[in-house]
């Protein structure tokens, strides 16, 4: 649906699904303008382009005071839920020193990684970037001591805990943009950002609304990054546009967004934070001589997971020869031994190693469940299921 004229009339639509047949860039625009009258929160030195901009010197002083930081933590998950989406912190990271020293070793990371990218970049063209995955772990490996200086940082950890409380999970990507570099296409992260239209729209509306709530999106500025050098595109209040998940490649919510969206400069040691929900595309770098690079922070409710830990890859080892004969027999139908995978196999791609694994042909690798459903359908041996399955496992596993 790339109109507003031929949307269903609002009594059409389910209040439990959405459906793209329901999107319109009117409705999107209603939350868009709220930027015309939305107020500076207190603690903001400027708003620039409708985003408030924290200085982090101040932030420090007040942060001593009794309350404080309470007070601004309220402050960033109201931006974050309810006012633009986003917020620039400057100067978050002021040791300049710790700072380079960590970007050097991105900068030997991406060289000992050269030649070895299996591509898979999600948005970008492969090749066009250099690209870290699990950059986390790779710093904690390569220098612990700046890892532990770098993420000892105050306003990463204030940050955090504003929009998801208390022992949340820290990963990163670096990424760097080469001069030269195309601008992503607009979309929404983490979670059903990495899923297709289609495959969004089998969540119910619940899900699209709590989506968000489990993950922080940030990147800190490792190098300058001028209006030329094509740092983030967005559009502030767009988080609040409920199907916003299923619009990913509708022509007309694309021109909306490049005619809407907004971009700042940032500085090194800079920090931006946005709800995952928040429109918004890497920029073209058109600098002659800036790579670009940043640390991509995605940042997990410690609730995102289950109750009980569960084998499932041997779940999936003992159930799959039952399945295959059951379904050999006509005692299951496809149907019925789909709901049977769904019920011991991993359903969602992530966590993963995404060196080894990288998200080829989509947003997002194969699940187990993918697999599992492929075997029974072209009636692989139980011997080479379990030998893909265990490979494929392994693959996944951090190195």
């Amino acid at each position: 649906m790339d109109s507003t004229s031929t949307a269903r009339p609002a009594e059409q639509r389910s209040p439990i699904w959405l459906a793209a047949a329901d999107c319109r860039v009117a409705d999107l625009a209603c939350c868009v303008d709220e930027r015309a009258t939305w107020p500076a929160p207190p603690h903001a030195a400027e708003l620039a382009a409708g985003v408030p901009i924290y200085d982090c010197v101040s932030l420090r002083e007040r942060l001593h005071e009794q309350g404080g930081a309470r007070a601004l933590a309220s402050e960033w998950h109201a931006v974050l839920a309810d006012g633009p989406g986003v917020f620039v912190l400057a100067g978050a990271w002021s040791d300049h020193d710790v700072l380079d020293a960590v970007t050097f070793r991105f900068f030997e990371t991406i060289a000992s990684e050269a030649g070895s990218n299996r591509g898979g970049d999600h948005f970008a063209k492969s090749g066009a970037n250099n690209r870290i995955w699990n950059a986390l772990q790779k710093l904690a490996h390569r220098d612990p001591a700046q890892f532990a200086r770098y993420y000892a940082n105050d306003m990463l950890a204030l940050a955090c805990t504003a929009w998801l409380g208390p022992a949340y999970q820290v990963t990163s990507q670096v990424n760097c943009v080469n001069p030269g570099g195309a601008a992503q296409s607009p979309h929404r992260d983490y979670h059903l950002g990495f899923c297709s239209a289609a495959q969004a729209a089998e969540f119910p509306a619940a899900v699209h609304r709590l989506s968000p709530a489990l993950t922080l999106q940030g990147a800190i500025a490792h190098v300058d990054m001028p209006i030329e050098s094509g740092p983030t595109l967005l559009l502030p209040h767009s988080q609040k546009y409920e199907p916003g998940y299923l619009v990913a490649g509708q022509t007309a919510f694309s021109d909306y967004f490049a005619a809407h969206c907004v971009q700042l400069p940032l500085r090194k040691g800079d920090a931006v934070f946005f709800n995952p929900a928040l429109m918004h595309a890497a920029g073209t770098n058109r600098s002659r001589d800036i790579r670009r690079i940043a640390n991509l922070l995605q940042v997990s409710s410690a609730f995102g997971r289950a109750m009980e830990g569960v084998d499932r890859v041997a779940m999936s080892v003992a159930v799959y020869p039952a399945l295959l004969e059951l379904r050999e027999r006509g005692e299951l139908d496809v149907d019925e031994s789909y709901r049977a995978v769904a019920a011991c196999a991993q359903g969602y791609a992530f966590p993963t190693n995404l060196d080894l694994d990288p998200p080829l042909g989509g947003l997002a690798p194969a699940s187990h469940q993918d697999l599992m459903r492929c075997a029974l359908d072209e009636r692989w041996s139980a011997a080479h299921f379990e030998e893909a399955l265990r490979e494929r496992t392994t693959r996944q596993r951090a190195i």
